[in-house]
């Protein structure tokens, strides 16, 4: 069983989902709009968030990020936009999952247990250590060389998924699933962050110190030698 915050202005979608989620054995509470799931969320942390984007105060991709802002919360998206830039945004944004509306009670309650399954089996926090820098997962922060490094959210994921597989090659398609958790995308949404990364690291990809690339495989995170 796991507590779940659904988050949707519809009362007739709303109570849908409650008597699906519920009949399921999950606990469900609710809020209509995002500022009253935002204080759900900080007061009463749920295991996992159905979010709806058509919010009456806040659109549902700000409330998204300022779910990011204070929680790690699993957060599954619900959506009528079915636009692959617009969903690709959105789990760049912070996003476990998406469906998009109209959907089954039985597709939202695959793709719940999918989240909660990889949230529950993620390994325990640890601080890792590459050379000069240091990877605090508890904290979700990050220095370099005894200086705070400010990273995004999806950043911070990659460069600690890196870190987790110090010296070995990890490919763009295991980022993909992993960090980004999607079966397929598109190269370039890895190489701008790896970009944005590097230039946080103080290096580029022409003269690396952290991040190596490996031509036609994909990337390692290993100390300067």
């Amino acid at each position: 069983m796991a507590t779940v915050l659904v988050v949707e202005d519809d009362e007739f979608v709303r109570s849908a989902i409650i008597r699906e989620l519920t009949g399921r054995q999950h606990a469900v509470r609710s809020a209509g709009c995002a500022l009253d799931a935002l204080r759900e969320i900080s007061q009463h942390p749920p295991d996992a968030v159905i979010l709806d984007l058509g919010l009456p105060d806040l659109d549902g991709s700000e409330a998204l990020r300022m779910v990011r802002g204070i929680s790690d919360v699993p957060v599954i998206v619900a959506t009528a936009r079915d636009d692959e830039t617009e969903i690709v945004r959105l789990l760049e944004a912070g996003a476990d999952d998406y469906l998009v509306k109209p959907f089954s009670g039985g597709h939202l309650g695959a793709r719940l247990d999918a989240v909660l399954r990889r949230a529950r089996s993620a390994p325990p926090p640890q601080v890792l250590r590459v050379g000069g820098l240091v990877v605090d997962a508890n904290r979700r922060a990050a220095e370099l060389d005894g200086g705070p490094l400010t990273l995004t959210r999806r950043e911070f994921d990659l460069l600690a998924y890196l870190a987790t597989r110090a010296d070995r090659v990890v490919t763009r398609k295991e980022l993909l699933t992993e960090v980004w958790h999607q079966a397929y995308g598109d190269d370039q949404t890895i190489d701008v962050h790896l970009s944005w990364l590097r230039r946080k690291l103080g290096e580029s990809a022409s003269n690396p110190r952290y991040l190596h690339t490996v031509r036609g495989v994909g990337v390692m995170l290993s100390a300067p030698r």
